[in-house]
C-alpha cells in the first residue's frame, strides 16, 4: 500500500505518503491564497523525500471539506486527476474528520475551522476517531452553549476564544493525519469513506447579477 494524502479544504495545503504502517514523508504549507501554486510541488517534494515515483502510487485519499469554494477544489481536482491517470482508487474524508484524529483526544470533544464571514465549520467527536454529528456551518456565538465544557480543536476555536475558550492542537489540518487515519479504515474493510466530492455547506460568494442589462442583439 501507498496512500497519496492531500487537503486543501483549509489554508494548509498538506501532502503526505503513507505506506499503510508509517508516514514516510510529509508537507504542509500555510497560505489561504496559494493553493493551486504550492499543492503539485509539494507533491513532487514529498516523493522526492521519500524516495519513490508517483506511479508507486496504489490510492488517493483527499479531504472533502468542510471548506471555502476555490481552495476546496484545487484538492479535488488534483486528486482526481491522480486518480484517473494512475487508474488507483480515490478516497474521500471530511477534512474535519483528519483534524479530530491528528488530537488524539478520546473523550468528547469538538472541531471548529475558520469559514469566513465570521463563521466556523464545526462537528461534535465522540473521540477522535468517531464523528456524532454531521458537520455544520454556524456563527460561533450560535454553537457556543452547544460546546461548552468541551475542548475545541482546530483554528475555529483560536479565532473565537470568547465562544470557545478550551482551544486545543493542531490548528491546522495534516494529511499525514488524514492518511494514517485512512489506512486505519483500509485495513479494517475499507468502510467510512466518502465519495470525492466538495463539501461546501453554503452558497458560494459570487453570484450572478439580477436583473442585469442585456448588451447584446435580440
Amino acid at each position: 500500500m501507498l496512500l497519496l494524502a492531500l487537503d486543501t479544504a483549509t489554508p494548509a495545503v498538506t501532502v503526505a505518503l503513507h505506506d499503510g504502517e508509517t508516514v514516510l514523508a510529509s508537507s504542509s504549507q500555510v497560505d489561504a491564497r496559494r493553493h493551486g501554486e504550492l499543492l503539485l510541488p509539494a507533491v513532487d517534494r514529498v516523493l522526492k523525500e521519500a524516495g519513490l515515483a508517483l506511479d508507486a502510487v496504489t490510492g488517493v485519499v483527499v479531504g472533502v471539506g468542510p471548506g471555502p469554494y476555490t481552495g476546496l477544489r484545487v484538492g479535488l481536482v488534483t486528486a482526481a486527476a491522480f486518480s484517473s491517470a494512475l487508474g488507483v482508487p480515490v478516497h474521500g474524508l471530511c477534512t474535519l474528520d483528519g483534524l479530530a484524529y491528528a488530537s488524539g483526544i478520546d473523550e468528547p470533544f469538538a472541531v471548529a475551522t475558520d469559514a469566513r464571514r465570521k463563521e466556523v465549520y464545526w462537528a461534535r467527536y465522540e473521540d477522535r476517531r468517531t464523528r456524532v454529528t454531521d458537520a455544520a456551518v454556524d456563527r460561533p456565538a450560535e454553537i457556543a452553549e452547544r460546546l461548552a465544557g468541551l475542548p475545541v480543536v482546530g483554528a475555529g476555536a483560536r479565532l473565537y476564544p470568547e465562544a470557545f475558550p478550551d482551544a486545543r492542537d493542531p490548528e491546522h489540518q495534516s494529511a499525514a493525519a488524514l492518511a494514517a487515519l485512512a489506512a486505519e479504515k483500509l485495513a479494517a474493510g475499507g468502510e467510512g469513506f466518502l465519495d470525492p466530492l466538495p463539501m461546501y455547506l453554503r452558497r458560494p460568494d459570487a453570484q450572478v447579477p439580477k436583473n442585469y442589462k442585456v448588451v447584446t442583439p435580440k
